[in-house]
């Protein structure tokens, strides 16, 4: 089994104080996850669905909503309660940032160089860990949710390209919950009281149609729309509302355009 811990202890100890520490995860890993877990258990209340849908073994991918700085810590905490240590890949300037980027580097996430020669790179190294049997994480959106009501807004084609290059499974997760803990463009964190936090996971979005057509932009956006279309439907249960018939995209927030923009997602 790769990936994830072994265990038999029953599934509601996945968010106790101790979980066993994921296979893949290093010792800089699990200090971090010593540090955080325990704070997030204090601020948040969980409410983790889906975890079925993880695979038991093997590298995957794994694609959730953006709306706040603090939800890819949630996220983590979702799939390293599971028995994941994922790897995200992370904007290239948090590297620089002192503490931050060291940690990281020493956990073995992944930096997006965006815009530039180096972009190869983050795919090259993602692609590298989902075929040593890691799962890594992405935000399809590429940055914070521009929808006004923080909806899944158009993304970015990294996550297709990663997908179909390697035909690893994509697991789509929803999230909803961390935006009250965190709220959008904020630097305040409202820990109390208690925040509930829901993350659904759902089954593997259906790519295999589209692994012998040629990885050009159509079918990159073809393939990120699904990612995109997956978790809006999660987040749609979750809210029990309907998201926007036209998904918003920041270069054109009149709805004139709705095209995905090839890019490596953060």
């Amino acid at each position: 089994m790769l990936g994830r811990a072994t265990t038999s202890e029953p599934a509601w100890r996945v968010a106790s104080l101790t979980v066993p520490a994921p296979m893949r995860s290093n010792r800089a890993y699990r200090n971090m996850a010593r540090l955080l877990r325990p704070p997030l258990l204090a601020m948040t209340r969980r409410d983790w669905r889906g975890t079925e849908h993880l695979p038991a073994e093997g590298g995957f991918i794994a694609a959730a909503n953006h709306m706040t700085e603090v939800d890819p810590l949630t996220f983590v905490h979702f799939l390293y309660d599971n028995g994941y240590a994922p790897r995200i890949l992370a904007k290239s300037s948090l590297f620089t940032v002192p503490v931050v980027g060291a940690v990281l580097r020493a956990t073995g996430q992944i930096p997006v160089f965006r815009g530039t020669a180096d972009a190869v790179r983050s795919l090259e190294a993602a692609v590298e860990a989902l075929r040593a049997g890691e799962c890594v994480a992405v935000f399809p959106e590429g940055t914070l949710t521009g929808d006004p009501d923080l909806w899944p807004m158009v993304g970015k084609t990294g996550v297709a390209r990663l997908a179909l290059s390697t035909r690893m499974p994509v697991i789509p997760a929803a999230q909803w919950g961390p935006q009250d803990l965190l709220g959008r463009y904020k630097k305040l964190i409202k820990p109390f009281p208690p925040k509930r936090v829901t993350i659904v996971a759902g089954p593997r979005v259906v790519l295999d149609d589209l692994y012998d057509r040629p990885i050009d932009s159509a079918t990159l956006r073809e393939a990120t729309e699904r990612v995109l279309a997956a978790i809006t439907a999660l987040l749609e249960e979750i809210r029990g509302e309907r998201a926007p018939a036209v998904r918003f995209d920041p270069r054109h927030p009149d709805g004139t355009d709705s095209a995905n923009s090839p890019e490596v997602p953060a």
